[in-house]
């Protein structure tokens, strides 16, 4: 059994450094295309086409109205924004706080009964008269140069879908802090994505649209509560092109406590195995390029291995203890103290322990990679101390809760 684990866990973690090395590939390779990418960008288009911001809201009273105001700051031409508020049934004063804003020519205002998110964003769509079309969470708020950005994309007639970065609204907590790295990571990640045209995933704030996508493809879909990683794999699948405006910024609130965190993460993770589920006749097909050969798998392998290792340590703690409990029964309290002297002779050259090692490197790389990209320096702070001390005991309980889920099909709930 030991054996089986290890070679397990050997495969596992080759396949995790194969894969940061080929994203390190990837990145270097296209780091002067960025450069280049970033000056065409902050040129500006001369035509600025006709955009609809959908603003879908559920009992948001507290931010609604931020989020609102972001998108009027916009550096746009005011003719050529509209932003569409669809209340969802919200049962606090919602409705309220957006009727400040009814006599603004740039606004509508809609109510529906309570659906979900994808049926108000749905409702907006069916009022579409836009070239392009996206959609703002009613708890994010957008830079006033974004959009500009985004827009640069279009120029290309092939850009179907333009997906934002997103960053943290003024993280302040240690669990707010250990989500700004992660924040920063999908930004990286996503523009190497680009590069190898398999973006799966396209964010619910401020993901941009070609009205096309959705006249071709049809509406948004439940999609178990992920509609933003559903269009993105219906887009893949049919061969519509995603691009990442990695100097884009959109902001989110981040969750500010454990619970909260949890229960979003869980409900990421259970919607992307769902979604997956449902595509995964795209997995290993090669008429679906590196989002199928590639992409997709490495997703899917990333789960099931933190699964494994997380259950496989969990194991061996149970083991330990039991054993020291064993030990402590049989001669009693008898400890001993470390020897301190160091010899390279005990230094652990086990192929596991590099491989772990050398993953864990890359991952560092990333992380730092990541942060020049998302903040323009090189800062370490305490938010990545937290986040590599924390966020590997924090993220695997969400995977498996979900991967738990999943399997026992037990549907996960936005409340």
């Amino acid at each position: 059994m030991p054996d089986f684990t290890n070679l397990v866990t050997y495969v596992f973690l080759f396949a995790s450094l194969n894969f940061e090395v080929f994203l390190l590939m990837t990145y270097f390779q296209n780091k002067e295309n960025m450069k280049k990418e970033e000056e065409l960008v902050a040129q500006g288009v001369k035509k600025y086409p006709t955009v609809t911001i959908i603003v879908p809201c559920w009992n948001e009273e507290k931010t609604v109205g931020k989020t609102i105001h972001s998108l009027l700051n916009l550096d746009y031409p005011k003719d050529k924004l509209k932003i569409m508020i669809v209340d969802d049934g919200s049962t606090d004063k919602t409705w309220e706080v957006i009727q400040k804003f009814k006599n603004n020519p740039q606004i509508e205002i809609h109510t529906k009964p309570n659906g979900g998110k994808y049926t108000a964003l749905n409702y907006g769509l069916s009022k579409l008269t836009t070239d392009l079309v996206g959609c703002l969470d009613a708890d994010s708020y957008v830079h006033k140069d974004t959009l500009k950005k985004i827009v640069y994309y279009f120029q290309d007639r092939e850009t179907m879908a333009v997906a934002p970065s997103i960053k943290l609204w003024e993280p302040k907590s240690i669990l707010q802090l250990l989500q700004k790295i992660e924040y920063g990571f999908g930004i990286f990640t996503r523009k190497m994505f680009q590069y190898m045209n398999a973006i799966y995933i396209t964010p619910g704030p401020f993901s941009i649209f070609r009205k096309e996508v959705f006249e071709k493809l049809g509406p948004y879909r439940h999609a178990h509560n992920t509609e933003d990683i559903e269009i993105a794999l219906r887009m893949q699948e049919n061969g519509f092109k995603i691009v990442h405006a990695h100097n884009a910024f959109v902001y989110t609130v981040p969750p500010n406590t454990v619970k909260k965190l949890l229960k979003q993460r869980i409900r990421w993770s259970h919607g992307f195995i769902q979604n997956a589920k449902d595509y995964r006749h795209m997995f290993f097909r090669k008429k679906y390029g590196n989002v199928g050969m590639l992409i997709l798998p490495m997703a899917a392998i990333s789960i099931i291995s933190v699964v494994f290792i997380s259950s496989v340590s969990i194991f061996n703690i149970i083991r330990s203890a039991i054993n020291q409990y064993v030990i402590f029964r049989t001669v009693g309290f008898n400890p001993h103290w470390p020897n301190w002297n160091f010899d390279l002779f005990y230094v652990n050259t086990q192929i596991l322990t590099l491989l772990g090692l050398a993953t864990a490197i890359g991952t560092i790389t990333f992380v730092v990679i990541s942060k020049k990209m998302s903040e323009g320096k090189l800062d370490i702070g305490m938010d990545l101390i937290y986040y590599l001390s924390l966020y590997m005991f924090i993220a695997p309980i969400w995977i498996i809760k979900a991967a738990f889920n999943a399997i026992f099909k037990v549907d996960t709930k936005w409340r």
